[in-house]
């Protein structure tokens, strides 16, 4: 088997893989996506990127990033390995540190060391990916750019940190009943959400799935909170309001591996946008889809810390605001058709 294998029996070779993928560069960096990549494979990532297909449209896409980002490194902080069904996935959760030297996607260079925080799901087939979800958080980029083109957050805007517990990248054997339980509690919980009356946020019991201090790190544009209290008061009440209708629209993912568990959808969440405080805006009216992920680390039997990465420049884009057009207008270019 070689060393950078992507068979799921081969977990330290996929992270070894994926790790030299971010570091390839000119040529070297064409043969790290043909050996790793079908030739048919699909990449499904934020906007502006969004959905291409092929070998060569991914290529272009690792050629732009290694341009504004030269000597870039991968870190994961959360590695899983495992089955969805009859699907097979490697999931994670980390950041891409690099100076920033040239302006990528319409965020402006930093020109000193920047972050670009991600979540991704791909899918393998005879040992190639055959389909990558890739969630990078170009909104918290703009943060560390000093550009913030939407209203403040209402969480705290901090780095995400790695599991507390310091085991996120599982490069070892699982044990299969842990994963069926990791994961069955995050679809339980789910259930709960879905459960609400319309009136009293306990009609979910969250409380059942959620430690004390649990911690649920959201996206730039909304942020990290601590504890039952706090994520209710910065995420799940604003939602709420804004979104009443809001239901699942299917996951291409529900995976556990040992104690943690990943789930994700493209899209993952439909609702109408009939209320205020998501983000500062007033209710539009529209219909909104969301492209989420949702990676979650598990403690006695309860949730202890959750990961969010949520697509929510394209999910403004449908409700009809142009982040990066307004970040384009605040360095000088602004639209000036009517």
């Amino acid at each position: 088997m070689s060393e950078y294998s992507l068979h799921p029996g081969n977990k330290a070779g996929i992270y070894k893989a994926l790790r030299a993928l971010a570091a390839a560069e000119g040529k070297a960096l064409d043969g790290a996506v043909e050996r790793i990549y079908h030739p048919d494979a699909r990449w499904y990532g934020s906007h502006p990127i969004n959905e291409l297909e092929g070998t060569d449209a991914i290529k272009d896409v690792w050629h732009n990033v290694r341009r504004s980002f030269p000597d870039m490194e991968r870190r994961d902080s959360i590695f899983l390995v495992g089955e969805s069904g009859t699907k097979q996935y490697v999931a994670t959760i980390g950041i891409y540190q690099s100076n920033f030297v040239a302006d990528w996607l319409g965020v402006p260079a930093t020109h000193g060391v920047a972050h670009l925080r991600y979540g991704e799901a791909h899918e393998l087939v005879d040992g190639r990916i055959i389909q990558t979800y890739a969630l990078w958080d170009l909104l918290d980029l703009l943060r560390q750019a000093a550009i913030w083109p939407i209203a403040p957050s209402l969480g705290a805007e901090v780095a995400w940190p790695a599991p507390a517990t310091g085991d996120g990248v599982r490069l070892g054997e699982e044990n299969a009943e842990q994963s069926a339980s990791s994961i069955g509690l995050v679809l339980a919980m789910h259930q709960g959400l879905f459960r609400f009356d319309q009136k009293d946020l306990d009609s979910m019991q969250q409380h059942k799935y959620w430690t004390r201090n649990f911690l649920w790190y959201g996206p730039a544009g909304i942020g990290t909170a601590r504890g039952m209290e706090g994520y209710r008061a910065h995420h799940q009440a604003p939602f709420l309001r804004a979104f009443p209708d809001r239901s699942g629209a299917g996951h291409f993912i529900d995976m556990g591996c040992g104690n943690y568990a990943v789930t994700g959808g493209w899209p993952s969440v439909q609702a109408t946008h009939a209320g205020p405080d998501w983000l500062g805006l007033a209710a539009t009216g529209k219909r909104v889809t969301m492209r989420v992920m949702d990676f979650y680390r598990i403690e006695n039997g309860l949730i202890a810390e959750n990961w969010i990465p949520i697509d929510i420049i394209e999910a403004l884009l449908q409700l009809g605001t142009d982040v990066l057009g307004r970040v384009a207008h605040l360095r000088g270019r602004p639209n000036v058709r009517v």
